[in-house]
């Protein structure tokens, strides 16, 4: 059974950035997509980007620009560098991994934008 652990959330004021990274507890083969999705108060978890084992990438309208999902090693398989940050993106965000029928799901990091 594979863990996987976000960092690099924390509280930051608009127009900042942070960069989010995801750890697996062993390395993970056979990655069909990596994805980020974030979660805010109230709302339904909706997903930010994914990026398929072919390298291509989906972005969800809201961070279109502003955020960038990218591969990383067997052991920490993706990160997503966040710039422009609004208040709007305020939210728990979740690092998944898809490998054939398994998908594994971090337990989310916190991502504060505020004043």
């Amino acid at each position: 059974q594979v863990q996987l652990m976000e960092s690099g959330g924390g509280l930051v004021q608009p127009g900042g950035s942070l960069r989010l990274s995801c750890a697996a507890s062993r390395s993970i083969f056979s990655i069909n997509t990596m994805g980020w999705y974030r979660q805010a108060p109230g709302k339904q978890r909706e997903l930010v980007a994914v990026i398929t084992v072919g390298g291509s990438t989906v972005y969800a309208d809201s961070v279109k620009g502003r955020f960038t999902i990218s591969r990383g090693n067997a052991k920490n398989p993706l990160n997503l560098q966040m710039n422009s940050l609004k208040p709007e993106d305020t939210a728990v965000y979740y690092c998944n991994v898809v490998t054939g029928p398994i998908n594994y799901w971090g337990q989310g990091t916190q991502v504060t934008v505020s004043s």
